[in-house]
């Protein structure tokens, strides 16, 4: 049985070309990352929320939408 490359390149405990992360960069990993969290949630937000005019559609009653009558 030949062992495939992937299960042949990941042997316990070996990391080659990988270092431990500095606290600094591991603070601006963070960091940066709660920053575009933010800027996803505002976006989501901007476009999501109702806009200003209503419709002319909205003075219409609809028999399965309760609370529109």
């Amino acid at each position: 049985m030949v062992p495939s490359v992937a299960a042949a390149q990941m042997t316990p405990g070996s990391c080659s070309g990988c270092g431990p992360l500095s606290l600094p960069l591991l603070v601006g990993l963070v960091a940066a990352d709660a920053v575009v969290s933010l800027l996803i949630v505002v976006v989501v937000f901007l476009c999501a929320r109702p806009r200003g005019r209503p419709t002319q559609e909205d003075g219409k009653i609809y028999i399965n939408m309760p609370g529109r009558g």
